[in-house]
């Protein structure tokens, strides 16, 4: 009997690179989603697959599958700040009601189960880069917080049914990640800077370009994610890239490798948006042997091919 994964949120972006690859291992995979921001495009490449099944649903509802499920992962929810700042209440009950039911479906079937969280839980960080016992530096208020405090409740929750119930629990820490897949509208910075470059627009930068993120190629996150699905780690694990650079060196890099004369303009840096991002992966190191592998160029490079048909 092959084993039998649930996936919510399996028509996004991470979520549909996660069906392929438990695919590939030779899992039956169920996909759940509610496609207010997944697309079925996304997973259309598995349709007659008889190991795969869509499920449109929203996880917030009350969660049954009549068939065992071997590990439930919980990658629902929006996950950029367009998408949020749209969709507070959606966002804040996914990461809430959404977690309860999908740790309560795990533990019905005796099921293991993996929380896709954020490096957002750290806030705007003041500690650099972030360890994953440094508890954050969160706005609950601010217009970010439905995200962050979903995030970090959704953490709560998972130890909480691993501590009280003994459920076999795992909680990824996913910080910037980039690849096929992502929407070309959903305002993260690479999507952003890719179609602005490929359309001959301004890049446009928030601030002065200073603030730093660090990006990791989706196939070397979802082999992160993988390896801590197999781990026995109960604990939350960063899992990133720590090269770290500006938003402004980065515009660059997409100016260099589309080849494109957009000129840079600088727009008011949002509220609450984090100066510095950086994963420390010493324990996905030590305890995974995970460390990414694809350079930013080579990334970049693939990810610019898939959006050039559709720009």
């Amino acid at each position: 009997m092959k084993r039998h994964a649930l996936v919510t949120g399996g028509a996004g972006f991470l979520g549909s690179h996660l069906c392929d690859r438990l695919l590939v291992e030779g899992w039956r995979v169920t996909a759940m989603d509610n496609l207010i921001t997944g697309d079925t495009a996304n997973i259309a490449h598995h349709a007659g697959n008889p190991d795969f099944r869509f499920v449109h649903y929203d996880v917030t509802n009350y969660l049954f599958l009549p068939e065992k499920v071997d590990f439930v992962f919980h990658f629902a929810s929006p996950a950029s700040p367009v998408d949020y700042l749209q969709l507070p209440i959606q966002t804040l009950k996914v990461g809430s009601l959404g977690t309860h039911k999908a740790l309560g479906l795990a533990r019905a079937h005796g099921a293991s189960f993996l929380l896709a969280s954020t490096s957002e839980v750290y806030g705007d960080p003041l500690e650099h880069p972030q360890k994953e016992d440094y508890w954050g530096n969160v706005n609950p208020v601010g217009p970010r917080g439905v995200y962050d405090e979903a995030k970090r409740f959704a953490e709560a929750m998972t130890m909480a049914y691993h501590r009280y119930h003994g459920l076999d629990t795992r909680i990824v820490r996913i910080f910037n990640t980039y690849g096929p897949r992502m929407r070309l509208n959903d305002g993260r910075v690479v999507p952003a800077f890719i179609s602005q470059a490929l359309r001959g627009e301004p890049l446009t930068v928030f601030g002065d370009g200073s603030q730093t993120r660090s990006f990791c190629y989706v196939s070397d996150l979802i082999e992160g994610i993988y390896l801590l699905a197999l781990s026995g780690e109960h604990e939350p694990v960063n899992i990133g890239n720590p090269a770290e650079m500006t938003i402004l060196q980065f515009a660059e890099v997409i100016r260099h490798v589309t080849g494109s004369a957009s000129e840079i303009v600088f727009r008011d840096l949002p509220e609450d948006d984090p100066k510095v991002r950086r994963p420390d992966i010493s324990r996905a190191r030590r305890l995974l042997g995970w460390e990414p592998r694809v350079s930013l160029e080579e990334g970049i490079t693939r990810t610019i091919e898939y959006f050039r048909g559709r720009v």
